[in-house]
């Protein structure tokens, strides 16, 4: 379904390209209140810059990120000062998943990356006992809700945006400059999937073109 024409839809790629902001962040004070006041181990999968890493660990006792790219992850390394309790590693999520288990597991906007099922199924392994996984994902539009909620996005995306950079100019956040990928599962098949390997899970629809997927390992 196209909502716009492509002369509008450049104009507001230049737009959002003048006054940009990071739609993950948006959702990092909703993980946070996902979490217990405090755990010991917490795990981030495509921690990119270390932003959700670096509050986290406000909680926690010990936050490994991974990232598959190594320009990203040396931002990470970069931005974080030494004596916090973070770690950052260039890793496969799938190939090298760190061992040992962990109270709570992050994913923002990395999990249409990877293999969903086999993904979602590491998790449950590594998730100790009593922990929680937060996902913040994309799914691909396709029902008439899925493309509601992104037309309303467009003119709240773009009203952010002007928001968050005061109506100047600005460079892109390093949150940004990760590589991305389309989505090319829909929400429909999120759901089912999600429910054969975590029962229990919730998931919702999200506005800014995101679901999200919280689960507690009882």
């Amino acid at each position: 379904m196209k909502i716009l024409s492509p002369r509008a839809l450049r104009a507001l790629e230049q737009f959002n390209a003048a006054y940009p902001w990071d739609h993950n962040a948006h959702y990092h004070r909703w993980i946070l209140r996902q979490l217990p006041r405090r755990f010991s181990r917490a795990l981030d999968i495509g921690s990119g810059s270390g932003d959700l890493a670096r509050l986290l660990v406000g909680r926690a006792a010990a936050v490994k990120g991974i990232d598959s790219d190594p320009a990203i992850t040396a931002q990470a390394q970069k931005l974080t000062p030494a004596a916090l309790a973070v770690t950052f590693t260039v890793a496969d999520a799938m190939a090298e998943f760190p061992a040992d288990s962990y109270d709570v597991i992050t994913c923002v906007a990395t999990i249409h990356h990877l293999p969903f099922t086999q993904v979602l199924t590491c998790f449950r392994r590594h998730l100790a006992p009593g922990g929680t996984l937060v996902i913040v994902g994309l799914s691909h539009a396709q029902t008439p809700v899925d493309h509601l909620l992104g037309a309303l996005a467009i003119p709240a995306s773009a009203a952010m945006g002007w928001l968050k950079n005061k109506g100047r100019p600005s460079p892109r956040p390093v949150s940004m400059t990760a590589p991305t990928r389309p989505a090319d599962m829909t929400f429909d098949d999120i759901v089912r999937e999600t429910r054969n390997v975590l029962p229990g899970a919730r998931l919702r629809r999200r506005l800014f073109w995101r679901y999200t997927l919280v689960w507690h390992h009882r």
